[in-house]
């Protein structure tokens, strides 16, 4: 059995990747939190996950050094200050296609540290489910503005599909993206809810390069909206 530590396991993804993997019966799962961090750090790991590094690109941008500290350093401090095997970082697609932004740019600093032997990175895309509560999808149902052109394609996937082929695939090594296998319009999204959410800004495509077949496709996220009882 091989010994995992999730960083950030309260987190959105962290969260829903403790259960995937406490699904297996070869990983015996450590949920790593701000309470108990300390304490875990003194354990040995054969895999050390970084599922903490925080997600608000607009955020980010104003906040450009909290944003590096958040991201950049913290990955650097679980690098050189945890005893494991193998290192996992969580990332975004963000990281290749928005090195233009302080987000973008953060991120793909962060995967430069931890690219080397068998780790592994994984870029995600956008994501969803039934615990969601902020993000674009949110913001659209919510009729707030949205500081992207309406044609930005993204590849929507559930999160559960995404934490389930991650927890099944942690031999990998190198750069995989993670997501939907297509990509769909936020107009189209906005459109299909009836929304007249104002979008504002450049055009920001969130799409998966070299897709598996079996990634889902991003227009099932409708018929998730359809069903979503917030």
């Amino acid at each position: 059995m091989l010994s995992v530590a999730v960083i950030g396991a309260k987190g959105y993804v962290g969260k829903a990747l403790c259960e995937a993997l406490s699904r297996l019966s070869q990983y015996a799962v450590a949920d790593v939190t701000r309470e108990n961090h300390t304490e875990i750090q003194k354990r040995s790991f054969d895999i050390l996950i970084n599922s903490a590094m925080p997600a608000a690109r607009f955020w980010a941008k104003n906040n450009p050094g909290q944003d590096f500290i958040e991201t950049v350093e913290k990955t650097a401090n679980l690098l050189y200050g945890w005893q494991f095997k193998k290192f996992v970082q969580m990332s975004t697609v963000s990281a290749r296609s928005q090195l233009d932004t302080v987000y973008g740019r953060h991120k793909a600093a962060a995967e430069k540290l931890c690219d080397f032997g068998d780790n592994l990175i994984v870029r995600l895309g956008p994501m969803y489910s039934p615990e969601l509560k902020k993000g674009v999808l949110v913001d659209i149902i919510e009729g707030k503005k949205v500081f992207v052109a309406g044609e930005s394609q993204y590849c929507f996937a559930p999160l559960d599909f995404v934490t389930h082929w991650i927890s099944s695939n942690l031999n990998r090594q190198g750069i995989v993206e993670v997501g939907a296998r297509d990509s769909i319009t936020l107009q189209e999204v906005a459109e299909h809810l009836n929304s007249n959410v104002e979008f504002e800004g450049a055009v920001d495509h969130q799409e998966i390069k070299s897709p598996e077949p079996d990634f889902p496709e991003a227009r099932d996220v409708l018929d998730f909206l359809n069903s979503w009882e917030r």
